[in-house]
Parts: structure tokens; sequence; C-alpha cells
């Protein structure tokens, strides 16, 4: 019998409905039954700001908003099947029936899982998400306002990925993987291509064997189909060397080829790659590494640094390849704000469960991202090589406690600007072309009594179209309050002061100041 291209992606493409029954089937094995820990929890807002739509002072306009946010996060954990997951339903109502360019609600929720198949050989990955994202990085960013729909589009996504592992004794380890996830752009994503990928990479490394000198082989490639794109592909193959001059400091050194096949805006979308570097791990609690090399895009390098002490945990991270937005949404970012603080907690707080719990309060109290990187992130449908500076150290004192964090980076489109056109218009489509971004953020927490902390946030952003010469610039200052009730019920107060460049629709009204007030009531059960 013969199979065609087309049976197979149609075969392929039915894969995620498949997914729910493998999970069911895992969750009735008897080796996988652990016990759920879900919290249901309900939060009441109601902020006044006095400049709703971040205009210049000749057209601001107040507003009172209230939000009602249902959610729910959940955790299960056992030898056959690890899932975690949050969800949320948030509800605006506005004083003015007038408005514009305005959301009534929002749902969200982002769920990640594994599950072991067969022990030591089998296992499967597999997501789901849905959240708003900034259109543009010129306009109000959706954390700062996000009942603005004007510069918002709601982003989902999924992936299934099968992979086995296979250790050849001590000699070397094989590991191979497929998956297949999709990207589709929501509410107010007119313009941001729905597109779906097929993947498969194969590894081949060395084992304990190989105690002074290790090596590996790595094979990627990737098939994307969007709207705007077409059928569009990355191939990659790569092979690595390690040397040990003690047991704590190696070097390193990589050479191979890249790939790149879609409408570029140079001849070169191919060629050689090569990066020389080193590894140091002073310590259980620190790990450097580094590396410098050459790609057909030009000169690359990498930096990481991972350092917890008793009190504090720093990441530093510096890299620079060829990626797309739809591939931001889908990998985990560099650097991400629940796992600082989840290995910053760790000491204090053993059970995963009720750590996961005081991260994400802490993380709802501060205002904090999810992730460093979601701070500079955009939509657009084009790849572009993007160079990225990301900082973070948490801290936590008797008293007090803090995320300080930085970023900085820059994106250069590689392929064709029409598949952007139609995503931002032709008045400002070409901001995204190039963009310079930095951002730092300031979070300090201070207790004032076993049910009382005060909160101070400073954060600051500069972004450039290198393209337009659009310079965007941003200061935010909050003082915020908040007290335990009970155990379950807390409440909050925060004031706002925020001056910025552009406001609603990414257009500049000339600098605008917006000063707010909040106060929240939220309940876990």
């Amino acid at each position: 019998m013969i199979t065609t291209m087309g049976e197979l992606r149609a075969g392929v493409a039915r894969m995620p409905r498949l997914a729910p029954l493998a999970i069911a089937a895992m969750l009735l094995a008897s080796e996988c039954r652990a016990d759920w820990r879900v919290v249901p929890a309900l939060t009441l807002t109601e902020r006044y700001t006095d400049n709703f739509y971040q205009e210049g002072k000749d057209l601001k306009r107040s507003q009172f908003i209230s939000e009602l946010t249902p959610s729910l996060s959940f955790l299960k954990t056992g030898p056959r099947l690890v899932l975690n997951g949050t969800a949320q339903w948030r509800h605006f109502d506005y004083r003015d029936d007038d408005l514009r360019d305005t959301l009534d609600h929002s749902f969200e929720y982002a769920v990640s899982g594994r599950g072991t198949l067969a022990k030591d050989f089998l296992y499967v990955d597999a997501s789901a998400s849905a959240r708003p994202n900034n259109i543009s990085v010129f306009g109000p960013r959706v954390e700062d306002a996000p009942y603005l729909s004007a510069n918002q589009a709601k982003v989902k996504t999924w992936r299934v990925s099968p992979y086995l592992e296979h250790r050849y004794g001590r000699t070397a380890t094989l590991a191979m993987r497929y998956a297949r996830d999709r990207v589709e752009g929501g509410r107010g994503a007119r313009g941001f291509g729905n597109s779906s990928s097929d993947s498969v990479s194969a590894s081949l490394a060395s084992g304990p064997a190989f105690n002074q000198v290790g090596w590996g082989l790595t094979h990627v490639r990737q098939d994307l189909d969007d709207t705007y794109n077409g059928e569009t592909s990355s191939e990659s193959t790569t092979a690595n060397v390690r040397y040990a001059l003690t047991r704590r400091f190696a070097l390193t050194a990589t050479v191979g080829y890249d790939n790149y096949q879609f409408v570029g805006l140079g001849n070169d979308t191919a060629g050689r790659n090569w990066s020389v570097g080193f590894n140091w791990t002073p310590s259980q609690r620190t790990n450097l590494s580094a590396a410098l090399g050459r790609h057909f895009y030009g000169q690359t390098g990498s930096f990481s640094l991972l350092h917890r002490s008793r009190r504090t945990s720093w990441n530093l991270a510096y890299n620079d390849g060829v990626t797309t937005a739809r591939e931001q949404f889908l990998l985990p970012s560099t650097i991400d704000t629940t796992e600082l603080l989840d290995r910053l907690f760790a000491a204090s707080i053993t059970d995963p469960v009720a750590r996961q719990q005081a991260v994400a309060a802490y993380i709802r109290d501060t205002g904090l991202p999810p992730s460093i990187s979601e701070n500079v992130n955009f939509l657009s449908n084009r790849y572009f090589r993007q160079k990225q500076l990301l900082g973070s150290m948490a801290f936590k004192m008797a008293r007090t406690s803090g995320v300080l964090s930085l970023s900085s980076s820059e994106r250069i489109a590689l392929s064709n600007e029409q598949s952007d056109s139609v995503l931002l218009g032709t008045q400002v489509g070409g901001r995204n072309d190039n963009v310079r971004q930095h951002d730092a953020t300031a979070n300090l927490n201070y207790r004032l009594s076993p049910r009382t902390s005060a909160l101070a946030v400073v954060g600051w952003g500069r972004s450039r179209s290198l393209t337009t010469d659009v310079v965007d610039t941003r200061r935010d200052f909050r003082l915020g309050l908040t007290h335990q009730l009970s155990r379950e019920v807390r409440a909050a107060v925060d004031l706002n002061r925020r001056f910025g460049t552009y406001g609603r629709l990414g257009r500049s009204s000339g600098p605008f100041y917006e000063n707010s007030i909040s106060a929240s009531l939220s309940a876990q059960f």
C-alpha cells in the first residue's frame, strides 16, 4: 500500500485529538494514581484611572473599571504523569457606555504535562495555552491595560511531542523526538497568520565512559506552513565536542550547517556554522558557560550564568539566533519568572504544591510577568535574527524580598516584509521590521506584619524602530499594600503613576501621564 504525503499530513493533523485519550489511559493506570491539588479562586477589583486610553492631556478621559476574575490552578504529580496548569476568566465592566476599543471579557489558560508511556524509554510532552499579547511594541501594553483591545490580540497554541531515550550502557545516549504544533491568532490578531509545523530531531551524545572527552551529534528539521508565508522550512546539523581540563572546567566546540528555506531579504539563507567556548561549574550552585562563533548571518555568541545562594537566585543569559514570533510562544522562555522564584523559595517551602501557590501569589501581588522575555515580545509573521540579553535576580530576607530584572533585545527581519503588511496596516507597518528594546524593573516587597505587606515597583522601558526611528519611552511607579484578612481572603490597594509616549492605537498625541488607584479582594477555596 502506498501512502501519499497528503494522507500522511491528514493523519498527523488528527494526532491532537488522540492526546486526551492517551492522557486518560495514563490516568486510569494504577501506576500513575496520585492526588490532585486543585485551587479555585475569585478576585474582585475596582479601578479608577484619570487617563483611560493613555492619551495626551488634551484627550484624557477618566474611567471606573470593575473586574471579576474567577480562576483555577491545578497540579498533579505521579510516577507516570505530571500535569500542571492555570486558567482564568476576566470580566470587565465600565462606568460609561460609549467606550471604544475595550474588552468585555478575556479567557486565558496555560496547561502542560509529561507522560511516561514506557519507563526509561518512551515519553510524551503536551501543552496548550491561550493568552493576550502585544500586537506592536508601540502602544498600551497588555500588562498595563488588560481591558484595552487596540494593541492586544489573543494567541492560542498547542503542542504534542512524543520522544524516546535509549542508553547504550555507559557509552552513549540516543534521543529522538517528533513534535506537532499549531499557533493561531484569535481575537484582535488580524494579519497574524495561523501556522502549523512538524519537527523531527535526533541526537546521539557520549555517556559517562567518555570522562575527559565528550561528543555529540544533533540533527533538527522543521517544516512550517502558515497563512502568509506558505510553506517554509529550517534544518540544522551540528557536531559538538567537550574537553574537560579539570572536573569543573571544560572547553567546548561545535561545527555544523544551517539551511533555511524562506523568501529572504538577501541571497544567503544557508551556510556553515561553528563556535568555541567553555563551561565552568565551580560549585553545585553555580554554572557559567560562554561561546563565540559564526553562522551564515554573521558572528554570534552565547552566555549563561546560573547562581543560587541561601537567600538569592541569579540568572543571566545572552543568545543570538534566527527565530520567529510563533517559536517564542511555543518554547519556554530563556528566563522563567516562576522557575526563578521556585529555586528561591525551595529552601523555605519544601512541599512542591505549597511552593507553587506561594510563587503564584507572589507573582500576582507584585505584577511580575510569567517570563522576563514577555516584556519585549510582539506579533510578526517574519523570520528574524534576535540578539537578546536577559537578567534577573531574586532575593528573600527576613522581612524584605524582591525581583530585579532587565532585558535588552534587537530584532532584525530576515524574511520578506509583505507577510506583515496586514498586521499593522500601511501607516505604521514598518515599525515592527527592525526594533531595539531595553527594559528594567525592580519589585520590592516589605512585610510589615505577619498579615500585611507593602510593595514598591519601579519600571523603565525604551523601544526604538530602527526602520522609522520612532522612539517610545515608558516609566512606571507603583505603591501597594496587601493584607491577609483570613487564611483564604486577601485585600489589596495599589497606587500607580505611568508615563509614556504612544497610547491607544500606537499613535502619539503627545507624552501622556496616567494616575490610577485600585482596590481588590481575593479569595481561595
